[in-house]
């Protein structure tokens, strides 16, 4: 990538921390103008501190719930005024309640991940399109092997991720003709929150571990923020209704 993605926007929910971090710094890397939003100011603010000081690249961030569609549509509007575009949005926020049996599963662990995961997927698309038909620009939006297998103990947020890849293929199916593409990304990184749960249990992950072909998981950074940056390039713009396993072999399929 090089210095002419300098006037590029690219808007990353759940940008702070985990993997939306690892993917913003990627853009960083590639000189883009970055945005993060999330719930938490302070693990915003470090965030682009800790950027501000590696990177020439420009980083703003905006708190903000996906699931707030008033707050989201405020902050993207903030975001074209400030920066006059946006070419690039990923959809990378997500929370979750996980390890609990389908029966033991209540409304309340559906409505966590459905309102921070799908409706925020869903009101981040709605309110960036206009700035994306304009710059013909990318989504990108964060699916999971949890819902393509049937993962156990991950029933809400399978459902959740399974419903914003089809989310995915309609935005595809409609706003192609506006030279925008549409595509999800299913990764499977080892984030701190699963190399902290690796360490007390590493029999289990290293279970887990044998069922990757690549014994090993990728990295935030360079393979799964390589693979949104593709995407986003001239290079992956006629790829556009795909889900791309960024797994290193686990979840194969036709």
């Amino acid at each position: 990538m090089t210095r002419n993605n300098q006037d590029k926007v690219a808007l990353i929910t759940g940008g702070g921390s985990g993997l939306g971090r690892d993917i913003a710094e990627a853009f960083c890397q590639a000189h883009y103008q970055v945005v993060i939003t999330g719930r938490t100011e302070e693990t915003l603010a470090a965030t682009v501190e800790d950027f501000s000081k590696g990177y020439e690249a420009k980083i703003h961030y905006f708190v903000a719930d996906g699931g707030d569609e008033d707050r989201v549509q405020e902050v993207v509007s903030n975001i074209a005024d400030k920066l006059g575009r946006i070419d690039v949005l990923i959809n990378n926020a997500q929370a979750v309640n996980t390890g609990i049996a389908l029966e033991d599963q209540t409304l309340d662990d559906f409505r966590l991940a459905i309102n921070s995961g799908l409706y925020g997927t869903f009101n981040y698309m709605k309110a960036c399109f206009p700035y994306l038909k304009e710059s013909k620009g990318s989504i990108i939006n964060m699916g999971s092997g949890a819902g393509i297998t049937g993962m156990a103990g991950f029933a809400s947020y399978a459902a959740t991720k399974e419903a914003i890849r089809g989310l995915t293929r309609v935005a595809a199916t409609e706003w192609s003709q506006y030279g925008i593409n549409t595509n999800a990304i299913c990764p499977a990184v080892l984030t701190p929150a699963f190399d902290e749960w690796s360490k007390e249990h590493p029999e289990e992950y290293q279970a887990v571990l044998a069922s990757v072909p690549a014994r090993k998981f990728p990295d935030g950074i360079t393979h799964v923020g390589g693979t949104a940056l593709y995407l986003a390039s001239p290079a992956g713009k006629m790829l556009t209704g795909r889900t791309l396993d960024i797994d290193g072999g686990q979840n194969q399929r036709p």
